[in-house]
């Protein structure tokens, strides 16, 4: 009897570990059986914003249940960030997982109120999205070389403007001013709109950010564009020199714009979720808009993606310290 006894439980335990497994196998078979909430940390009109919205409708027709827009913009990202660390581990809260958030904000705070190392897994990465500088289009045309010798010979403190602290927009002024040697003065925005509404009435001199945000102005003649911060020429602006053709070879600045998930959210999930972006990315018409909207498309691994992040938030940690920037 106590023999029996004992197999009867062994029989129970192991019966409980066959549905427990089974049951989180097939949680991706079932999921989503309700609205997921995708969390978007930048303002409208943001590429982190064009961006979200092109991914929510897409998802929501291949997943078949509706992606709604979470917009909370703020703080460089940080409130909406934060807000996604809170939510359930449950694949029905994602997170648009950008470079200013995820990569350099770590490198600049040392009180965040979340980590995105391990708060977050990472999903997917979906574009990479070069800065640009931009100055009003009212002013005088100067190619960005000859912007630099004013400047140099001006020896006045020059503003800039950003979409917030800690936002890649924001580090990238500050690596211009550390590789130009130029005193740089940084003004702050809430948002890309703002920012680019100064600059283009003149009350800011430049400003920079994803190409992506600012090309309608640029195509609709409001800004010019100096320089990118990459190491060839875009494809998007190709009149444009890059900083090492005016002379500030180490300026080489990429965003980029991925998906995550709170950290505990189910693997079949995260897979799932991986293949569908990734799908999603191949499409004909999506790569057309994107490439309309000058980004450049990634895709991949979820551990590639993993990898990416760690590798930036270090390489920001060494600008930021060199920079000596630190926003506590």
């Amino acid at each position: 009897m106590r023999n029996l006894s004992l197999w009867q439980s062994c029989g129970t335990v192991l019966m409980s570990s066959v549905l427990f497994f089974a049951g989180h196998a097939a949680s991706a078979d079932v999921y989503p059986s309700k609205p997921i909430k995708l969390i978007v940390p930048f303002a409208p009109g943001s590429s982190t914003d064009v961006l979200g919205r092109m991914v929510a409708d897409r998802l929501t027709r291949s997943l078949g249940q509706p992606v709604v827009i979470d917009s909370r913009p703020g703080a460089g990202g940080m409130i909406g960030t934060i807000a996604g660390a809170k939510a359930a581990a449950d694949g029905y809260t994602l997170i648009m997982a950008g470079s200013g958030p995820f990569g350099v904000n770590p490198a600049i705070y040392s009180k965040l109120g979340y980590d995105p190392l391990k708060d977050f897994t990472p999903i997917a990465n979906l574009v990479l999205t070069p800065q640009v500088m931009v100055a009003t289009s009212n002013g005088p045309a100067k190619p960005a070389k000859q912007f630099l010798a004013d400047a140099q010979a001006g020896g006045k403190l020059i503003d800039y403007a950003s979409i917030g602290p800690g936002s890649t927009s924001h580090l990238a002024g500050a690596f211009f001013q550390r590789v130009s040697g130029l005193p740089m003065n940084h003004i702050a925005f809430k948002s890309n709109a703002e920012a680019q509404m100064q600059v283009i009435a003149g009350n800011v001199p430049v400003m920079f950010d994803a190409m992506p945000g600012v090309m309608t102005s640029i195509k609709a003649g409001k800004l010019r564009a100096l320089a990118v911060a990459s190491r060839e020429r875009s494809p998007y602006l190709p009149d444009v020199p890059t900083f090492a053709e005016a002379g500030l070879g180490t300026l080489v600045v990429t965003g980029w714009i991925g998906l995550a998930a709170p950290t505990g959210t189910p693997e079949p999930i995260l897979d799932k979720l991986n293949a569908e972006v990734n799908a999603m990315l191949q499409q004909f018409d999506v790569r057309e808009k994107l490439s309309t909207g000058a980004f450049i498309t990634v895709g991949g691994t979820r551990a590639e993606f993993g990898a990416y992040i760690r590798s930036e938030i270090a390489q920001w940690s060494q600008v930021a310290k060199q920079a000596g920037i630190q926003l506590d």
